[in-house]
């Protein structure tokens, strides 16, 4: 049961608090006083999506506060899942600061706006004016269903059912659409992968090569340019060896009677075994080196290879010619493994689209049930409410197909007139008709669920006279089971309440705000008086109104 409600900077409300009652809450105003802003707070409440045009003043933050007495034992397993403390009398409160941002908490826990719909769902159900144009949709409809068929926990198990299958046929179509295409290029992936095993590439291979293709090419020149250097080192007339080992013997001689020539003679023997030892390279390399037109041709050819390969991969090296590789055998490995693959998700989604049916149908099952349990009810609910003529039907059809509520497809039928066949509700059914058929349905709700609170907003839209006053009652009699909080225009139903709230607005300093009050009885009679004839209160509207009061239950 919603206790009480504090609302803060919301729309035209600067401040305000209302304590409901158990029972039924009569809210009325004129048009544009603010009953649908005190509608829009609770939705804040139950998660609805917050506009920072809900703010009154854009330099403070909106606040709206619920308090709860929870009576319904069913939610305490959401507080648990969700690791928020569980107490009988819960209080929610969700905060939209200026930059827009927003808050939610349950008993001062910091909570989720998914976690606060899932909670928010299990306290109130809002009936707001759009929702009698929603029974005409078969979704809504099919909704309606689930709701009396208590069918949520099920249905959940199918709904999870039914997205895992849908998330394996896509996988499942997206490998045998990858499994058409690279069957189609298996051939050529494989070709290319046959050359690239048979050209036996290592790392570092073509800087080789090209280094000795280099010097297969020049090795004529590079002789003779050895040969000669080795001549000019260690030749017996002319060598740079003889004449400094002959310039460091003169040196070393002179050293005896001049001290500065002995270490000069020391740097000249240095030389001299550098010397000795470059010259003993380079006629090394002079007789190693050998012009090898065979050799050339190999080299010139292996890199012709590689080279063509790098064309053919778009590859700028060896190295990117070897990683070509891995991925052309990974490719033609995934390929040859496909229907291995093919076939273990295929048995998954066989063995998913069971599981799917199976639930689907027990959904349908129980859906069929309470079929009806639903048709008897609204008749005799529309029977009450003038029409003694009225019948309606429940016409069920299994899709060809799972959809994502299960494989049933669902349609409200109705007929006002005796002798008239029950036909689509959006094809037959006055303004005044859906209101009557949607609170048999949502007292129907009411009664066979846990909701603790119900708001209706203006569902009375198209009734009037006799009608409206039996609409009364039935609501009424709804508030002896749980809190109903009713937003009318009729006096009729305005007359039923237990408690009545105005809603009025107020020019103040600052501009206009929204506030709203508790009724004396007294007040009631003035407030029902003005919905009966308007703001010149007659004496027989007065009478007419303390007899709606008289008479109420």
């Amino acid at each position: 049961m919603l206790q009480s409600l504090i609302i803060e900077n919301y729309a035209l409300i600067d401040k305000l608090e209302i304590n409901f009652r158990h029972g039924l809450n009569i809210v009325t105003g004129e048009t544009g006083a603010g009953k649908s802003i005190l509608l829009g707070a609770v939705g804040l409440l139950l998660g609805q999506r917050a506009d920072m045009v809900a703010l009154k003043d854009k330099e403070r933050s909106c606040v709206v506060e619920g308090m709860f007495v929870v009576t319904n034992q069913d939610i305490e397993p959401l507080f648990e899942a969700n690791d928020i403390d569980f107490s009988s009398v819960t209080t929610i409160r969700r905060v939209i600061s200026p930059n827009g941002k927003s808050r939610t908490f349950i008993n001062d826990q910091p909570v989720t706006l998914s976690v606060l719909k899932d909670i928010g769902e299990n306290l109130v159900d809002i009936h707001s004016q759009h929702q009698n144009m929603l029974l005409q949709n078969a979704a809504f409809q099919l909704k309606v269903v689930d709701s009396l068929a208590d069918s949520k926990k099920l249905l959940e198990g199918y709904k999870s059912a039914f997205a895992k299958l849908k998330r394996t046929e896509r996988q499942l179509a997206e490998l045998e659409e990858q499994a058409r295409l690279s069957q189609n290029d298996v051939d050529y992936f494989t070709h290319l992968l046959g050359e690239l095993k048979a050209a036996s590439l290592r790392e570092g291979e073509q800087v080789e090569l090209e280094n000795e293709r280099q010097q297969l090419t020049h090795a004529e020149e590079i002789k003779s340019t050895f040969t000669h250097v080795a001549a000019l080192l260690s030749s017996e007339e002319t060598c740079a060896t003889k004449m400094l080992r002959e310039a460091a013997s003169i040196l070393e001689k002179t050293g005896g009677v001049f001290a500065k020539a002995e270490p000069l003679a020391d740097r000249l023997q240095s030389s001299l075994i550098e010397v000795r030892d470059v010259a003993h390279d380079v006629e090394a390399i002079a007789e190693s080196t050998e012009v090898n037109v065979e050799r050339l041709a190999e080299v010139t050819e292996r890199l012709d290879l590689i080279y063509a390969l790098q064309k053919k991969h778009k590859a700028n090296s060896v190295e990117e010619l070897i990683a070509a590789r891995e991925q052309l055998e990974q490719k033609v490995c995934l390929v040859e493994n496909m229907d291995e693959q093919l076939a273990v998700v295929r048995k998954e989604r066989d063995a998913l689209l069971d599981e799917a049916e199976k639930l689907a149908k027990q959904l349908s099952m129980t859906r069929c049930k309470v079929f009806p349990n639903i048709e008897a009810h609204v008749v005799d609910m529309l029977k009450e409410l003038g029409m003694p003529s009225a019948a309606m039907l429940v016409e069920h059809a299994a899709l060809p197909e799972l959809a994502a509520d299960g494989k049933d497809e669902i349609r409200f039928l109705f007929s006002a007139n005796k002798g008239m066949q029950p036909q689509d509700i959006a094809r037959v059914a006055s303004g005044g008709e859906i209101s009557r058929l949607m609170l048999s349905l949502k007292s129907l709700i009411a009664w066979t669920g846990n909701l603790p609170t119900i708001i209706f907003d203006e569902i009375d839209t198209g009734v009037s006279g006799e009608v409206a006053d039996r609409m009364g009652k039935i609501i009424s009699s709804l508030g002896k089971s749980i809190q109903v909080v009713n937003i009318t225009h009729l006096p009729q139903i305005a007359s039923k309440g237990q408690t009545h709230f105005l809603v009025y607005k107020e020019e103040t300093g600052a501009g206009t705000i929204t506030n709203i009050r508790q009724l004396s009885d007294s007040e009631r009679v003035t407030e029902i008086a003005k919905m009966l004839s308007g703001q010149s209160l007659s004496e027989a509207a007065v009478k007419n109104a303390k007899e709606l009061l008289r008479n109420r239950e």
